[in-house]
């Protein structure tokens, strides 16, 4: 029997390859997104991962038709930037919603077919920023840190049932993330580090790693046996997180606040 795949975020980026390198690996692949969109061979549905009703629907109705589902990578997301104080409400829940309760979601749903079937695997993508929390995008760092802190308290909790849970952190890829950032308008100069941090960061990831090269992070914790409780994609980025492991917290956020000065 073929294992099954679910993918979100399929559409584009990390989850488009990841979805493609499993489809080479013989697994039935399931890609989700708003659009629908997945690559040819997987098996497109369209749900919004905020939109609790569909989430259920959509895993229900895969578990239905296969019987079983081996793998969840959870992989939809978006970035705001700006601020903090002229974030707008609206935006920082919905950083949260699509970042964190989608991913949440989505776990939560997968989470009794797996313990019934006693076994399976959830990946968590996640993000360099989570440990290292960047200025002006403060909501997207914490949406980050959140995810890593349930992957890190689940994978202990459904450990007993055969199931893997693990976080992937990339650090910045080139994919359509940049350009679909929600940016501030509000604070009208006000920050005038603002502007001009916001575009190192976009520099940073037009220049960073392929998706392809994230994604076969992601595949490779999502096969491997017994998986680390976090990965990190990228050498230097490896490098990085040491770093903020090993140097007294007030050297870090230096060193990060001059890198988007």
């Amino acid at each position: 029997m073929k294992k099954v795949a679910v993918v979100t975020g399929a559409s584009s980026g990390i989850g488009e390859a990841a979805a493609k390198m499993l489809l080479e690996k013989g697994y039935t692949v399931y890609g989700l997104s708003r659009r629908g969109t997945c690559p040819e061979g997987a098996v497109g549905l369209s749900m919004d991962v905020t939109d609790e009703a569909r989430v259920k629907t959509v895993f229900r109705e895969i578990r239905e038709k296969e019987g079983r589902i081996d793998l969840l990578i959870n992989n939809a997301g978006f970035g705001i930037s700006g601020p903090v104080e002229f974030t707008e409400t609206a935006d920082a829940f919905s950083q949260m919603n699509v970042n964190f309760f989608g991913q949440f979601l989505c776990a939560r749903e997968v989470l009794p077919y797996m313990r019934e079937q006693k076994s399976g695997r959830i990946v968590f993508t996640s993000s360099v920023a989570a440990s290292m929390a960047i200025p002006y995008q403060s909501f997207y760092s914490a949406s980050k840190a959140a995810v890593n802190s349930v992957a890190l308290a689940l994978r202990n909790e459904v450990k007993d049932f055969g199931i893997t849970v693990t976080a992937v952190m990339p650090g910045d890829v080139h994919t359509g993330f940049t350009d679909a950032r929600v940016k501030d308008t509000a604070s009208g100069g006000v920050y005038k580090r603002s502007d001009s941090a916001v575009a190192a960061m976009e520099k940073d990831e037009r220049n960073g790693m392929t998706p392809e090269f994230a994604a076969g992070i992601v595949v490779k914790a999502a096969l491997k046996k017994h998986p680390k409780p976090l990965y990190i994609a990228g050498p230097k980025y490896q490098v990085f997180y040491l770093l903020f492991k090993l140097l007294p917290a007030r050297l870090v956020y230096w060193v990060i606040g001059k890198m988007y000065s």
